[in-house]
C-alpha cells in the first residue's frame, strides 16, 4: 500500500458502495483468495468513467468478471466490453458472474494468451484497463496502443509493485527482478511516449492514467 494506511482507511470511508450483487461478487472472491481491484481503484475507476462515458471498453484481465461488471454498472447503458482471460479456472466463475447480472450480451469474453489474442483484435476502444500479468504490460503496449482510439483512455493498475519500483534492482527479491525492470520499462515508456499524456498516481498499488493525443489537424 502505497498511502499511509490511516488516510486510505478514512478515504474508503467516504465511498458510496457498490450494487448488492457486486458486493456479493466481492466477498466471494476474497474468500476464494482471487484478487480484485481494490476500493480506491473501484472508486477512481467510476469517476473516469462518469467523465469518458465510454462506449466500447477493453479489459485485460478478467478474472472472475468484477471489474468488468463494474464497469458496465457505471458506464452508459449501450457500451459493449470486451475482456481476456487465461486462467481456464476463472473463466467459468466470471461467465457464471455475468450471468447473474443479466450482461453477457454486454461482455464478449476472450479466452486465451493476452497478447496473442491483443494481435487479432480490430477496431478501436475507447477505454483500456490493464489488470493482467504485470511483467507482460510492456509487452501488451504495441498492440494496446493500437487499438486505442484518440482521445481514449488507458488505466493500468498495480504499477508500483508496493514500493518496491523505487527500488534498485538489486534491493529486490531476485525472483522479482524480471518484473521490476519491465515495470519500470513500461512507466518509463508510458510517461515518455510521444501519443500520449500520462500520470502516474499513488493510488492503492499504484495506477497510470494515459489519455491517446489527439491528432492535429494539418
Amino acid at each position: 500500500m502505497i498511502a499511509g494506511e490511516r488516510t486510505t482507511a478514512y478515504i474508503n470511508s467516504l465511498d458510496t458502495g457498490n450494487t448488492e450483487l457486486l458486493n456479493q461478487i466481492e466477498k466471494e472472491a476474497k474468500e476464494a483468495c482471487v484478487p480484485i481491484i481494490r476500493q480506491g481503484m473501484q472508486s477512481f475507476l467510476k469517476t473516469l468513467l462518469a467523465a469518458k462515458k465510454p462506449a466500447r471498453i477493453l479489459e485485460v484481465g478478467t478474472a472472475v468478471g468484477f471489474s468488468a461488471l463494474l464497469m458496465c454498472e457505471y458506464s452508459p447503458v449501450n457500451m459493449h466490453l470486451t475482456t481476456i482471460e487465461k486462467y481456464e479456472k476463472r473463466i467459468p466463475v466470471a461467465k457464471e458472474n455475468f450471468r447473474r447480472a443479466g450482461r453477457e450480451e454486454q461482455i464478449t469474453l476472450l479466452e486465451g494468451d493476452a497478447a496473442e489474442i491483443l494481435k487479432n483484435l480490430t477496431g478501436t476502444f475507447d477505454f483500456i484497463f490493464m489488470d493482467a500479468a504485470k511483467g507482460q504490460y510492456i509487452h501488451f503496449l504495441p498492440d494496446v496502443l493500437r487499438l486505442l482510439e484518440p482521445g481514449g483512455y488507458l488505466v493500468s493498475d498495480n504499477v508500483l509493485q508496493d514500493g518496491d519500483i523505487m527500488e534498485s534492482r538489486f534491493a529486490v527479491e531476485r525472483r522479482n527482478r524480471t518484473i521490476h525492470s519491465r515495470m519500470r520499462e513500461y512507466l518509463y515508456t508510458l510517461t515518455h511516449h510521444p501519443e500520449l499524456v500520462t500520470s502516474v498516481i499513488p493510488l492503492g498499488d499504484g495506477v497510470t492514467l494515459s489519455v491517446k493525443k489527439e491528432k492535429e489537424n494539418i
